[in-house]
């Protein structure tokens, strides 16, 4: 049975590292197995067990630098500091990085919408199942709402919603709708040259297609996380990026 525990954590360990690639999984494995054998040759610390039966291979964290998505770093940090600022009673987000949502309730009372519940429960933390296309709250209700690389998926099927050429412009009509005149709203998304649709990944939306579906508000500020940088201005030859957007409802 220890054998069998120990084969399957391998396969559950291993497979997001390396996929099926049997040679390279080989590799790691030699120098994880030297160095298994260098520890259990140090003096022995007889407060913990140490067995093969136990062992936990991490075969990819050995990196000369702090491995990060320059995306979620950028438009989280960046969205976590204006709703702080401007310190609003109660906020609401739609569909973003659940972690994201739950460290930024700690701070101010938030509510979560999204069509998969959220089963982890914190003090000021609220859940309510809804679709972005058709949000539960009543018109110009809300003074504080974000949505943050989520509108670019809607009505293309990957999380299971309905297929639709519009979801996004519908998802940012929804937005614009429930948020109180004088409100604010913190949206994310790829920004390119033009228009596109990656099915069923994702679109990507040109500065002027945007700034007309929230001709409603006002854009407060907006950046751009162009690979690793975040910068205050787009380089449309680059053809790819993330735009963050903060805009105040008119």
């Amino acid at each position: 049975m220890n054998v069998l525990k120990l084969i399957y954590r391998f396969y559950i360990l291993l497979k997001p590292q390396y996929g099926f690639n049997i040679i390279a999984i080989m590799f790691r494995m030699v120098g994880f197995i030297f160095e298994f054998i260098q520890y259990k040759r140090l003096k022995r610390n007889d407060h913990f067990v140490i067995s093969f039966f136990d062992w936990y291979p991490c075969l990819t964290d050995k990196t000369e630098s702090t491995p990060l998505d320059p995306v979620y770093f950028y438009q989280d940090t960046w969205a976590a500091k204006k709703i702080f600022e401007m310190k609003p009673n109660h906020h609401y987000d739609v569909g973003s990085s659940a972690k994201t949502i739950g460290i930024i309730s700690q701070f101010v009372p938030t509510t979560m919408v999204d069509i998969r519940p959220v089963e982890l429960k914190l003090d000021n933390l609220y859940f309510t199942k809804g679709s972005i296309t058709a949000l539960p709250f009543e018109d110009n209700s809300i003074e504080s709402i974000s949505s943050l690389c989520v509108v670019e998926h809607i009505g293309l099927g990957r999380y299971g919603d309905p297929l639709d050429q519009f979801g996004s412009e519908k998802a940012i009509s929804e937005l614009v709708r429930v948020t109180k005149p004088g409100g604010h709203i913190y949206f994310t998304v790829p920004v390119e040259s033009q228009n596109k649709t990656y099915f069923n990944g994702y679109r990507s939306f040109t500065n002027d297609f945007l700034i007309l579906n929230f001709n409603q508000c006002d854009l407060v500020e907006q950046k751009f996380i162009c690979g690793s940088s975040l910068v205050d201005s787009y380089d449309i030859k680059s053809n790819n990026g993330i735009g963050l957007f903060m805009f105040r409802k008119i």
